[in-house]
């Protein structure tokens, strides 16, 4: 079996049932200037136990498809975002 992929971003919303959304910013450089740029990407993902808040840093990993837009399943909470 392939190893699956991770990826380290911030809860931006948790409004849904058992699903976030997790903003992931990879860098990559510019093809004609190789200025480095970031390149935020948002992906939903299942949260069993809607245990993540907004602003948390999680680790996602990639499954099965689980709905349309949804491939991704959250493996851990890193840090819990300070709450005022």
């Amino acid at each position: 079996m392939a190893d699956r992929r991770r990826m380290v971003g911030l809860v931006v919303s948790n409004k849904m049932d058992k699903t976030v959304v997790v903003r992931v910013v990879r860098t990559k450089r510019h093809r004609l200037y190789g200025k480095v740029i970031r390149v935020p990407k948002r992906y939903k993902a299942h949260d069993e136990n809607n245990s993540c808040g907004t602003g948390d840093k999680v680790r996602i990993v990639e499954s099965r498809p689980l709905s349309k837009e949804k491939r991704w399943v959250v493996e851990e909470i890193i840090e819990s975002a300070q709450e005022v």
